[in-house]
This record gives C-alpha cells, structure tokens and sequence, in this order.
C-alpha cells in the first residue's frame, strides 16, 4: 500500500518539546484503504507529539462521525465516534511494530508515517452492532422496521400455549432445575 503524504510527519527538524498536527479523514481516505463499510465520513484527528532526546510520545484523539448502514433496517445514519491512543516511538536496529503501544523504526529514520493508526482507530471507534438511533426512539419509519413487526411472533399467543400446558409436565421441569 502507497503511504499517503500528508499522513507523514518528519520529525528531526521539530525541537525538543510538544507539537500538533490536526487532519480531517474523509471517505477519500478509506478509498485508499480499499474499505467500503462507511458511506460517508468527516473525522478529525487531532495529533499531539512529544519529541524527547531519545523517544517520541503520541497522542491521538479523534472525533467526528462516520455515516454507516443499521444492521437492522439497512438505513444509513452518521454515527458519532471519538477515540483516544497513544504510540510511543523509539529507535531501534530494525523497524518493529508487534507492540501495540511501541513501534521501533531504525536509527537514522527521520519521519514516521501514522495513516495506518489513524485508520485503525477510526474503525475500532465503531460499534460492532449498529442500531439506527430512529429505531430506539421510535421515531424511523421504514418499510422493513414495518415488515419485521409485522412477522415478528406475538408475545400472547406464547402465553396462552403456555397455559394450555398440562401441568404433569411441570413436576417434570422441576426435575431439570433441581440438579
């Protein structure tokens, strides 16, 4: 994957002491990823770095919303989104990154490229299940909101059938609990 520019910071002409970068992540920034569960996005990052003789701090916050489809109705709605990271980058004799918090870039490296962190944060900042906020309150109104009431099954019958039970059987169920 081609790293994209504006994602990469070089940090040795920076001065010892706090820095920050702030980027706006568009949809163009997943194209580039090749990811396609959002429709839309507007996020920004705002990035603190902290340059010391012999390491450097990040810090990540990010927060915006990233328009997705409900797992329920298939509705598109923004989904608001923050998330918060920090990445402590040494030097090294080989580039390593295994760590989640550590990334190891060789000795002699000036600049250090954060699209990927960004982009994870983004997506882990995501619910795993995504619920229309219309469909909690109430308010959506959509012809498969309506169509999933209509086939759900009834609570009543269930409690009619479960009267109708003769109730030999619950001597038998109790025989179930009572292990």
């Amino acid at each position: 994957m081609k790293l994209l520019k504006e994602f990469t910071i070089p940090f040795v002409g920076l001065k010892i002491g706090k820095h920050h970068f702030d980027y706006k992540v568009k949809q163009t920034f997943f194209e580039h990823f090749e990811y396609d569960d959002f429709n839309d996005v507007n996020v920004s990052v705002n990035l603190e770095l902290e340059k010391k003789t012999t390491l450097l701090e990040l810090h990540f916050k990010i927060s915006g919303w990233v328009n997705v489809n409900c797992d329920l109705t298939n509705e598109p709605y923004n989904q608001t989104i923050e998330n918060e990271f920090d990445l402590v980058v040494k030097f090294g004799d080989e580039y390593n990154d295994e760590n989640i918090d550590i990334l190891i870039i060789p000795h002699g490296t000036y600049e250090v490229n954060i699209q990927q962190y960004i982009y994870e944060l983004i997506i882990l900042a995501v619910p795993i299940k995504r619920i229309h906020p219309g469909i909690e309150d109430g308010t959506l109104d959509s012809e498969i909101l309506e169509k999933l009431e209509e086939l759900s099954p009834k609570l009543e019958k269930n409690k009619d059938k479960e009267e109708d039970i003769d109730p030999r059987w619950n001597t038998l169920k109790k025989l179930l609990t009572d292990k």
